[in-house]
């Protein structure tokens, strides 16, 4: 399985962090599962990629052309792909992973985990979607979500096409074991 990565690129984060973006990337490498990622050297997207390949797995970035910054990228990709624009990257990572794992991030993590799960609530694909939990970041977003259920913006079915957890092994136990559920467009919009 090919699992895309979203996360930091912060270098200020708590420690714990990094330690969870590395022990996804090592237990995806183990597991046998290919990284996709934004090829970015530091934050939890580094983390991953030095997990993965701690444990001699393959690693693919996609980044666009434009971030050319020495030492930001991750210099040890097996495979990078270069795109002109974000919406070029982010449309590769989607048709190059068969999953998608938000872990804690800034507003560019926020932008492409809401596009994908968009995108699955209108029935453009139906992969799994893990979000790493780490630390209780992404509590103030399931409450957020839940609260848009209560008011009527989007329907409980929702929440259903992505799962929270709380470490890496759950979240590779979810998306391995993830089973698809066919949802049409109606059930999933208020329409």
């Amino acid at each position: 399985m090919t699992v895309c990565v979203y996360g930091a690129s912060s270098k200020e984060i708590d420690e714990k962090y990094i330690t969870d973006g590395e022990e996804l990337g090592r237990l995806l490498a183990l597991r046998g599962h290919t990284l996709v990622f934004g090829a970015g050297n530091n934050g939890l997207m580094g983390a991953a990629a030095r997990g993965c390949h701690s444990e001699n797995g393959r690693v693919i970035g996609i980044v666009p052309s434009f971030f050319n910054v020495d030492g930001e990228l991750y210099d040890s990709c097996d495979e990078i792909i270069r795109t002109s624009t974000m919406r070029e990257r982010k449309q590769f990572m989607e048709e190059r992973s068969d999953a998608f794992v938000m872990t804690p991030g800034g507003i560019g993590t926020f932008e492409e985990f809401f596009e994908i799960l968009t995108l699955k609530q209108l029935a453009r694909h139906n992969k799994p979607i893990a979000i790493l939990n780490t630390k209780g970041y992404f509590n103030p977003m399931l409450k957020m979500l839940e609260f848009a259920v209560r008011e009527k913006f989007m329907i409980d079915k929702c929440l259903k096409l992505c799962e929270f957890l709380d470490s890496p092994k759950a979240v590779l136990d979810y998306i391995e074991g993830f089973e698809a559920e066919n949802y049409r467009l109606s059930e999933l919009k208020n329409i």
